[in-house]
This record gives C-alpha cells, sequence and structure tokens, in this order.
C-alpha cells in the first residue's frame, strides 16, 4: 500500500502481513512516515494505492475490533473524568451497565490499577495514565491492537514495567499487536518479528520496509535475562545495522 498528501509521498509500496496473536514491531527513525502508517493500519489515514485487509475484509475506515493507542495519553484521556470513568467512555451506550462495570474492573485489574479507580488523572503519574489509556483499551476488547510509540514519553523504568504488563496481557487475550518504536532493544523484547522502515518523507524519500526480522527469543520474556541472552545482542547488532545503512544510503 501507499499513501500520499497533496503532493508529498509518504508512503510507498509497503507490504506486511500479521498473522493472528503475533506482536510485530516497525522500528525507524523519525520522518519515516511511522505514524502514517499506524494510521492507515487503524483505518485512520485512507491508502491512495493498494489494499488494505482483516481477516479477507478490505479496510475503508476503522474498522471493528482494532483499537489505536498512542502515545500523547495526555489528549486522549478526560482529565474531568476518573479512571474508571474514561476506560468505561468507549462503551458507553453500547452495551448495559452491568456489563460496562465488569469489563472495566477487569481492564483495570489487568494493568495493575486496582484502588485507583476513583482517582483523577491529576493524581497519576505519566506511566499511570498511559496504563489507563491501555485499560480503555483492553475494555473494547480488541482483536488487533495499535500502538504508536506508547513508552516513548515515559522514563526507562516506568518504560521496563509497561512491556511487562503488555506482554502479559498478550499472554492473557492473545490479541495481534503491531506496534511502532524509535528504539531498538524495545522492538525485540516485544516482537515476536520486527519491521525496519526507512525513507525521509521530508527529502521526498517516502517511507518503505526495509528489513523484516523473526525474533527468536522464547517467552515469557525476562527484563534482565532476555537482554542478556546472546540472540538478543545479536538482534539488536542486526537491527542497528540496517538503520545506519538506510541512513547513510
Amino acid at each position: 500500500m501507499s499513501n500520499t498528501a497533496g503532493t508529498r509521498r509518504i508512503l510507498e509500496d509497503v507490504t506486511m502481513r500479521v498473522n493472528p496473536a503475533e506482536v510485530v514491531g516497525i522500528v525507524g527513525r523519525s520522518g519515516t512516515g511511522k505514524t502514517t502508517l499506524m494510521r492507515a493500519l487503524g483505518g485512520l489515514t485512507p491508502i491512495t494505492e493498494g489494499t488494505l485487509t482483516l481477516q479477507g475484509n478490505q479496510v475503508n475506515g476503522p474498522p471493528d475490533g482494532v483499537v489505536t493507542i498512542f502515545q500523547d495519553y495526555g489528549n486522549a484521556l478526560l482529565p474531568w473524568r476518573t479512571v474508571a470513568k474514561n476506560v468505561a467512555l468507549p462503551l458507553e451506550g453500547r452495551m448495559a451497565k452491568s456489563e460496562i462495570a465488569g469489563r472495566v474492573e477487569s481492564a483495570i485489574d489487568a494493568v495493575q490499577l486496582r484502588g485507583r479507580e476513583g482517582d483523577y488523572l491529576s493524581s497519576l503519574s505519566g506511566g499511570m495514565q498511559q496504563r489507563v489509556q491501555i485499560a480503555r483499551a483492553l475494555a473494547l476488547d480488541p482483536r488487533v491492537l495499535l500502538m504508536d510509540e506508547p513508552f516513548g514519553a515515559l522514563d526507562a523504568l516506568t518504560k521496563a514495567s509497561l512491556q511487562d504488563v503488555l506482554l502479559q496481557l498478550h499472554e492473557t487475550n492473545a490479541a495481534t499487536i503491531i506496534f511502532i518504536t524509535h528504539d531498538l532493544e524495545e522492538a525485540i523484547y516485544l516482537s515476536d518479528r520486527t519491521y525496519v522502515i526507512a525513507g525521509n518523507v521530508s527529502k521526498g524519500e517516502p517511507g518503505h520496509l526495509s528489513m523484516d526480522v523473526d525474533v527468536d527469543l522464547e517467552r515469557p520474556r525476562n527484563q534482565i535475562t532476555t537482554r542478556e541472552h546472546p540472540r538478543f545482542l545479536e538482534l539488536r547488532h542486526r537491527l542497528s545495522g540496517a538503520i545506519e545503512l538506510v541512513k547513510g544510503a
């Protein structure tokens, strides 16, 4: 698929296949069209050439069962609502209150925010607010979870904690997860496969996928033992080399 905005080519000949329940990372530098790709996958930005399908059905807008989480949790959440009411928001008017309550409770438990249901966002750290956004997505019981640099604005310890929360959630609900990151180690730690996206849109070089790497590390993963595994270091070296190669091209 390709995407053009006005006269500017953002994405060109992007071809990818994602299997059910797979965790797929897309890693690349700024200006490669990563966010446009994520918005296209979620049906939020139309593609101008090619096709995009979900389980054989063409995507022409936001499909049911696909939820997108963005990095900017501050704009995604409503500060005048409590944690529980933020999580419940997309469910309101779609199901009975009793079912909403059950889903909200399960989602809040999943992101380890039990006891904070009645709190307002002003009392939560950035990491906790991102947990609220993840819980809201989980309450929708998504088949596909799209994440645009979801942990990019967080400190290292909070990022590591939320990475593990995400992996635990994947073990539980087996949703397909596609995420964008500029962090090589995050891409390897989380994913089953990682794509490298190359390009420089501002210089007239549209984004395209230059490499597809199988991340053949055992699950469950651990922040210490997985990252110290020789294969992890090999994969990091390979991805780093690929990004440096396209940088110098």
